[in-house]
């Protein structure tokens, strides 16, 4: 099959909206008129897009009870966005956010179920998805549903009580969960989204190839506290990349040549990045992002800085904004406005990637040893190894390294293996901590 162009579309820029009066709390106090001076702030940058969070305790605080009040602010919300001529994504199950979990309370102690296969949590998160997406679904702006915010992180170590699950029931939980999207808003893009322990750790239950084939577009979040910045400093080669190795990790799995993927969560996280570095850092990665085919877009994380009178946030939590906490521009926020007025009505047409990385995990489907695609991991270093020679590298799997078919519908001509790329190189810890 020969290498067919890349679709003609125009990038998207987004950020992830967070609240300036109550972070996601604002949902208990909700004022429609600071949501509009915080969009207004966004739609100033040139942005088109944002991702919203609703809190999945308030909206459905019983399981037979979805707050009618709550969805008609969600859709107030993604009204006030189209006046300002932002699309929305919806993030159903909140969840987990910024270090704090949000769980309904019919889920836990008393009423403790496992989240990914107890029958009555799974209608109820069901009908939760159906009715959010529903409630939208005539709304122009409305992109589509993700399921959640790295919801994976649930279903494994290091969180302090998992739900402990198995690959096959994780998958079962994600088709389900998108059928329910689809059939509240049918033919939008709904999409799930993981935090790269579904990428880099060995034994987690959500895979590389869920995550790249099932939905309508592959999502990867991008934080190089990792181990990416620890190892390699604020700007080294696979810090500044970490983004696009993502992007074109997720390239090995897919069974489309051409599958959209959304950099749908990435920033520049003090002290790995400095403050003097962040507008650096955040030119540089969405730079090299962009250099990957087949990218649908770009939403940084995050729209505001969180503000210093709320407790007990993880001290990098605070100061992600492009704005801060009183809409002020900060130097991230200069830099992405610069990239979009860039950007602006040109189409995304980078050349093909034709060298390519044998990923050989133990197997495409449960990927026993992918920590080797981790920061430390053989594939991993010899991809920053790599990049930094200018070879712009994407990955396949060591099953189709042989494909003659597949290398052909990715335009892939050179093919290499880690272990030959990364002779010389210094040793070094593992994979960083996740």
């Amino acid at each position: 099959m020969p290498v067919q162009d890349t679709a003609r579309r125009p990038l998207r820029f987004g950020a992830n909206y967070t609240p300036t009066q109550g972070w996601f709390h604002h949902w208990l106090d909700f004022d429609p008129d600071a949501v509009r001076a915080d969009l207004d702030s966004l739609a100033a940058l040139g942005l088109d897009h944002i991702r919203v969070f609703p809190l999945w305790p308030l909206f459905q605080p019983n399981r037979t009870l979805i707050r009618p009040r709550a969805v008609e602010q969600l859709v107030q919300l993604a009204d006030a966005a189209a006046e300002r001529g932002l699309d929305v994504n919806v993030d159903g199950l909140q969840g987990h956010l910024s270090s704090f979990d949000f769980l309904p309370a019919w889920t836990q102690t008393w009423h403790r179920r496992n989240l990914f296969t107890d029958p009555d949590v799974l209608a109820g998160q069901e009908e939760y998805l159906r009715t959010l997406a529903a409630a939208l679904a005539d709304r122009p702006n409305f992109l589509g549903m993700t399921l959640g915010n790295e919801i994976n992180q649930f279903s494994d170590g290091p969180h302090p009580d998992p739900d402990r699950i198995t690959r096959g029931q994780a998958a079962a939980w994600l088709e389900r969960m998108l059928t329910a999207c689809e059939r509240g808003a049918p033919g939008r893009m709904h999409l799930h989204a993981e935090y790269d322990a579904a990428w880099y750790r060995d034994g987690h239950p959500f895979t590389p190839a869920q995550a790249a084939r099932l939905g309508s577009v592959t999502a990867v979040h991008s934080w190089v506290f990792n181990g990416t910045a620890q190892r390699h400093g604020p700007a080294g080669t696979a810090t500044e990349h970490h983004a696009a190795y993502l992007i074109e990790l997720s390239k090995a799995w897919a069974t489309d040549p051409h599958r959209p993927v959304w950099l749908q969560e990435v920033g520049a996280p003090a002290p790995h990045i400095p403050a003097e570095r962040a507008a650096d850092f955040t030119e540089a990665t969405v730079v090299n992002a962009l250099d990957c085919p087949d990218v649908w877009g770009v939403t940084w994380w995050c729209s505001h800085d969180v503000s210093r009178s709320l407790a007990d946030f993880p001290e990098l939590e605070y100061g992600l904004g492009l704005l801060g906490n009183d809409r002020t521009l900060k130097p991230a926020g200069k830099a992405i406005a610069a990239l979009v007025e860039e950007w602006r009505g040109r189409e995304h047409r980078p050349p093909v990637r034709s060298t390519a990385l044998v990923v050989d995990t133990g197997g495409a489907e449960d990927a026993p040893r992918r920590s080797v695609c981790a920061p430390g991991g053989a594939v991993f270093e010899a991809w920053a190894r790599l990049t930094a020679q200018g070879a712009r590298p994407t990955l396949v799997l060591a099953e189709l390294a042989q494909d003659a078919a597949h290398l052909t519908s990715r335009g892939i001509t050179e093919v290499h293996k880690a272990d030959e790329v990364c002779q010389g190189l210094p040793s070094g810890p593992g994979p960083g901590a996740l």
